[in-house]
């Protein structure tokens, strides 16, 4: 039996409170970035290295969309505070990571709490998960997922 692409589909709102959903996105590769907090370390680097390579992913046809549990409001302090050009959505309800499996126990210092497991979901122009990476570390990311895609994009065209 083959393995049939996962298809997802949610609506959250974005920086503006105005609700984005995935299917008005189809037809373009989505990079959908899950990440933790807005305004941390890790989260501004990751953000910020998808805005420097966002000409690239738009060459090649993708749209980059982070999430996390902050608001419309802090969404949008991030983006003006960094100049961020990616959209940035709210699962203040934890609904959607929770349905992707980013939602969960994780470790820092020995403390275990629940929370946000840093990975990014690219999808095909159909709005099917073809690539995951799970628990991810920020610094780098951006351009591991663009050197995906590209493989991803040249294999849909051969």
């Amino acid at each position: 039996m083959e393995n049939k692409p996962q298809k997802i589909d949610f609506c959250l709102p974005n920086s503006d409170g105005v609700e984005i959903c995935l299917r008005d996105l189809v037809g373009k590769w989505i990079v959908l970035y899950f990440y933790p907090k807005d305004n941390t370390p890790g989260c501004t680097t990751e953000a910020v290295e998808f805005t420097q390579l966002l000409p690239e992913f738009e060459k090649l046809g993708a749209v980059v969309v982070g999430v996390s549990p902050d608001s419309p409001e802090r969404h949008r302090k991030f983006i003006d505070k960094h100049n961020l050009e990616v959209l940035l959505l709210s699962d203040e309800e934890k609904e959607v990571m929770k349905k992707l499996g980013v939602w969960g126990k994780k470790k820092n210092y020995g403390r275990e709490y629940e929370g946000v497991i840093r990975s990014t979901f690219l999808l095909n122009p159909k709005g099917e998960i073809v690539k995951e990476f799970r628990n991810v570390r920020a610094k780098g990311h951006a351009q591991r997922v663009l050197n995906e895609l590209k493989k991803l994009v040249e294999s849909e065209t051969e």
